[in-house]
């Protein structure tokens, strides 16, 4: 935490201003955003709890990753459907909000 200090005068000094501080063993840190999610891997993650308030301390390997808009399953059935392509399929699919059957018919009328 603090480098050059002693481990023990800082968890008594923090103990004394009612700091309570606690390592979590996580593996695996997901955070995630409107359009995509930031992955913590190998993390290091500390709760502090102090007047009143809990935090989180996190650092490690941050990966970003998009979030799918929509199940790979549903692209799937539209593809077989409509006999498209997959980026056809996931056109029809914005287009129409997500709706399969509406994907499926905007391809064919095309």
């Amino acid at each position: 935490m603090f480098p050059g200090m002693n481990k023990r005068a800082i968890e008594a000094a923090m103990k004394k201003m009612g700091v309570k501080q606690e390592e979590i063993d996580a593996k695996e840190v997901i955070i995630k955003l409107e359009d995509k999610e930031l992955i913590i891997k190998n993390p290091n993650v500390s709760r502090v709890e102090m007047m009143g308030q809990e935090t989180f301390q996190i650092s490690g390997e941050i990966e970003e990753r998009e979030i799918e808009k929509y199940k790979e399953e549903d692209v799937k059935i539209v593809m077989e459907q409509a006999n498209c392509s997959d980026k056809k399929a996931r056109e029809a699919l914005e287009e129409s909000n997500g709706d399969i059957a509406e994907a499926i018919i905007k391809i064919k009328s095309r």
